[in-house]
């Protein structure tokens, strides 16, 4: 448990959960907030999809990525506390989505769930590259499936990634918000208010289009003060059936 002011719920291979944390670090830097980082896995949510039928096809080996890197990220918890997870987290997401395009995936495989990945980043961090041995422990999947049960018991089992708990255990929690840009210093604070605004009125539910903008990440080839192609994420996650 945590006294945080907010409780952000990500996937570390989630470009919109990434996007929005970047969105939310603004946030704490001008409103002195706490944020405690938790888990949810895309892969163990989806469990029980047919990705062949409903993915593109690099969507499975993703999430299988992302879950194993949260597993680094719950040995890194269990051994050094819950501050280290916003750093690795920050660290995984700017190699994820801030560098140079990885390579691939259809082609070599998803590379961020290998420890050719992931040690640079713990060393980066401060931390011991051993705790890559994580990748291929499912010991931490029963904890990882109770914080992402967790999450979908604020929200409802019908989102994504990420989930924002405000002002836990009473306060407001909802899916995202989505966004495809980084706000300006100026706006996020303003849309901040917007956003908790919104979801704390009583009986307020969604507000939602599955029309989005490529995510502004150069790892996805949109640069900053570009503006990606848009394209139809029905049922969140560009699913090739409805």
């Amino acid at each position: 448990m945590s006294d945080a002011d907010i409780h952000f719920y990500f996937d570390p291979v989630c470009p919109f959960a990434w996007l929005t944390s970047s969105w939310v670090r603004k946030v704490m830097a001008q409103r002195d907030y706490t944020v405690d980082w938790r888990f949810i896995s895309l892969r163990l949510l989806n469990a029980n999809v047919d990705y062949d039928a409903q993915f593109p096809p690099e969507y499975e080996a993703g999430h299988t990525a992302g879950l194993r890197l949260l597993r680094v990220a719950a040995r890194a918890r269990a051994e050094h506390g819950r501050e280290v997870v916003g750093r690795l987290y920050a660290a995984m997401g700017a190699r994820i989505f801030d560098a140079e395009p990885l390579p691939d995936r259809s082609t070599v495989g998803d590379v961020r769930g290998t420890s050719a990945f992931v040690e640079p980043i713990l060393a980066e961090v401060g931390l011991d590259r051993a705790l890559a041995d994580a990748l291929d422990d499912t010991s931490f999947d029963g904890l990882v499936q109770a914080e992402t049960d967790e999450a979908l018991s604020l929200t409802g089992r019908d989102v994504g990634t990420p989930i924002i708990h405000f002002q836990p255990p009473t306060g407001v929690a909802f899916f995202g918000p989505v966004i495809s840009r980084l706000p300006s210093d100026e706006d996020a604070g303003r849309l901040w208010d917007h956003v908790v605004g919104l979801a704390g009125f009583p009986g307020f539910a969604e507000l939602k289009r599955s029309l989005r903008e490529r995510p502004q990440l150069r790892a996805l080839g949109v640069d900053v003060g570009d503006v990606g192609v848009e394209e139809d994420w029905h049922g969140g996650s560009r699913r090739l059936k409805k």
